[in-house]
C-alpha cells in the first residue's frame, strides 16, 4: 500500500527525567547534539521561592563561571566578599516541612526562622578581599570573570579636584576630550582577584581619566584578552591577561597605532625629540582618526569612479571636518583581533546631549594586528542591523569557554526572532517613527558589554515562556515580582 495522504504523526519524545538520562547514557539519538542537553531543565525546574531573606551587610553582585562562587561587595565599597555555594540540598533540613506551593507563606510557624538562616545554609564567607585602599570606591555594576573562574576583575574609582590637576595630564594628546560637570575627571584603578585563594593579585591604575566602568561598558574582555576605552584620552589600552593573573601590556592604540610610530614620526619632525614637546599640541591628525578617515575617503572614491560622477567625493569633503570632531564613545572585542568602536560627537561623549542615541554616530570595525579599518556603518545603517539580528550571538559573547555558546537570540532562536520583530514593529509604527528610526534605536544597543547576557537553560525560549521584561540586560537590581518568573 502506498502512503495515505495526511498531516505525519509525529512522535513526541519521552518527557521523564530517568529515561532521558538512560538515552543520554547510552547515545540513542544518532543525530545528537549538544542542545539536547538543555531539555533536561525542562524536568529539573525551580518550584520554590523564599522572598524577604536576611543577607548579610554587603552588595550581592553575580555568580562565577561555573556557579561555586558568588561575589559581592562589601558594604564600604572596598572589599571583595567571596561566598562559596555549598549546593542546592544545603537547606533541606529546614524546608522540608513546607507544604507544596510556589513562595513561602507568610505567616507560616517557621517562616522568620528560614528567612533568617536560609541565606547562610547556601552560602559560607570564604574571603574577604581588601582591594581598594587609596581612598577609591569599588563600582558594583562592574566585574568581569576570566572563562576559567579564577580570577575576577573589578574597577574602583576617586573623583578628581580639577584645580589640582596639571593641565598637560588633563589633555595629554590632540584628541583629548573636554571635561565638565557631567563628566568629571576620575582616578582608576583595576584589580584582578584570585577567586579559589581569595587574593589579590594586581592592579593596573589610570590618573586624570574618564572610563566608564558602570555595566563593563568601559572594558571588555574576550577570553584572555582586556581592553579598555579611555573616554577623556581618546586611547584604547590592550591587556593580557596572565595565568598567574597579571596585567601584561601589549598595544595603546590612538595617538599611534604601531608601537614604533612615535619613533618613524620623530625622524621627521625633529621637534618631538624635545623633553618640553607635549602631544596636545600636535597638528597631524591621531593615527587611528587618520586610517578611519582614510578608508571613508578610499570607499567615497570607489564610489564616485562606479558612478561616473563625484558626489560621493564631494560629500566627503563637505562632512571632512565633522568626521574629524568624532570621538570615541564605546567599543568592544569582536574576537581577540577585531574591535567594534563606537563614535559620536563630543557633546554625546561627554553626556552633555540629551538623547545620546538619536544623534548621529559611526561604528568602525578595526583590525588591532594589521591596523586596518575593515568597515565603517552609520547608526542607520540597515546592513549593520542584518548583520547584528542575524549574528547577535557574534556581539553578545555570552559563553566564551563553551563551543556553542546557547544564548538564545533573535539569530537562533524563532521565539526569539518574533520578540525582536515586535519590539522592531513597535519603533517603525509609532509616532514620529519609522524604519530609519527603529534601526537606529536598535543600533543602540551596539557595542554590547561584555559578559551582560546569560546563557541559562531557563531563559532558553525554545524550552521555557517567561515575560523577557523581568530579564535586565543592564544588570540593574530590579524590584521582586508577586510571583516568581513562570
Amino acid at each position: 500500500m502506498g502512503d495515505e495522504p495526511g498531516i505525519p504523526v509525529h512522535q513526541i519524545p519521552p518527557q521523564n527525567l530517568v529515561v532521558r538520562l538512560f538515552h543520554r547514557e547510552i547515545h540513542k539519538s544518532s543525530h545528537y547534539q549538544a542542545h539536547a542537553n538543555r531539555t533536561f531543565y525542562q524536568n529539573i525546574t525551580p518550584n520554590f521561592t523564599v522572598t524577604n531573606v536576611q543577607k548579610p551587610p554587603c552588595f550581592l553582585r553575580k555568580f562565577s563561571p561555573d556557579g561555586r562562587f558568588l561575589i559581592a561587595f562589601s558594604n564600604d565599597q572596598t572589599s571583595i566578599e567571596i561566598f562559596q555555594y555549598m549546593g542546592p540540598s544545603a537547606a533541606a533540613d529546614i524546608l522540608h516541612w513546607c507544604e507544596s506551593g510556589t513562595v513561602l507563606k507568610e505567616n507560616g510557624p517557621k517562616t522568620h526562622e528560614i528567612r533568617r538562616n536560609i541565606f547562610d545554609r547556601f552560602f559560607r564567607l570564604k574571603h574577604t578581599v581588601s582591594v581598594a585602599t587609596n581612598g577609591e570606591q569599588l563600582n558594583r555594576e562592574c566585574s568581569l570573570f576570566t572563562d576559567d573562574g579564577k580570577y575576577v576583575i573589578v574597577g574602583s574609582a576617586s573623583v578628581d579636584v580639577v584645580n589640582s590637576i596639571d593641565h598637560f595630564d588633563m589633555y595629554r594628546n590632540n584628541e583629548s576630550v573636554t571635561p565638565n560637570p557631567r563628566s568629571p575627571l576620575e582616578d582608576y584603578t583595576l584589580h584582578i582577584v584570585d577567586i579559589e585563594m581569595g587574593r589579590l593579585t594586581d592592579s593596573r591604575t589610570f590618573m586624570h581619566d574618564k572610563i566608564f566602568l558602570s555595566h563593563n561598558q568601559g572594558l571588555y574582555l574576550y577570553r584572555h584578552t582586556l581592553a579598555v576605552l579611555s573616554v577623556q584620552h581618546q586611547t584604547i589600552h590592550i591587556f593580557q591577561i596572565t595565568p598567574d593573573g597579571y596585567f601584561l601590556d601589549v598595544r595603546t592604540i590612538g595617538r599611534v597605532c604601531y608601537e614604533d610610530d612615535d619613533y618613524l614620526l620623530a625622524t621627521v619632525c625633529t621637534d618631538r625629540m624635545q623633553r618640553s614637546y607635549h602631544h596636545t599640541r600636535e597638528k597631524i591628525i591621531n593615527s587611528l582618526k587618520h586610517r578611519l578617515l582614510v578608508f571613508l575617503y578610499k570607499r567615497a572614491e570607489a564610489i564616485s569612479k562606479e558612478e561616473g560622477n563625484p558626489r560621493a567625493l564631494r560629500e566627503f569633503f563637505h562632512y571632512f571636518d565633522p568626521l574629524l570632531r568624532l570621538r570615541m564613545w564605546k567599543m568592544q572585542l569582536l574576537d581577540d583581533v577585531h574591535l567594534l568602536i563606537k563614535y559620536a560627537s563630543e557633546e554625546v561623549v561627554t553626556l552633555r546631549a540629551a538623547e545620546p542615541n538619536g544623534q548621529p554616530s559611526f561604528f568602525v570595525v578595526y583590525n588591532m594586528i594589521t591596523t586596518e579599518v575593515l568597515a565603517v556603518y552609520e547608526n542607520t545603517s540597515s546592513e549593520l542591523l542584518d548583520l547584528f539580528e542575524k549574528m547577535a550571538d557574534f556581539f553578545r559573547n555570552a559563553r566564551l569557554s563553551c563551543e556553542s555558546q546557547f544564548t538564545c537570540s533573535p539569530s537562533n532562536n524563532t521565539w526569539a526572532r518574533l520578540i525582536h520583530k515586535r519590539f522592531k514593529k513597535t519603533f517603525i509604527n509609532a509616532r514620529g517613527g519609522g524604519v530609519t528610526e527603529a534601526t537606529k534605536r536598535l543600533l543602540g544597543q551596539l557595542p554590547i558589554s561584555a559578559q551582560s547576557f546569560s546563557a541559562s537553560p531557563y531563559l532558553d525560549l525554545t524550552h521555557f515562556s517567561y515575560d523577557d521584561k523581568w530579564v535586565s540586560v543592564m544588570e540593574r537590581p530590579k524590584s521582586c515580582a508577586d510571583h516568581p518568573i513562570r
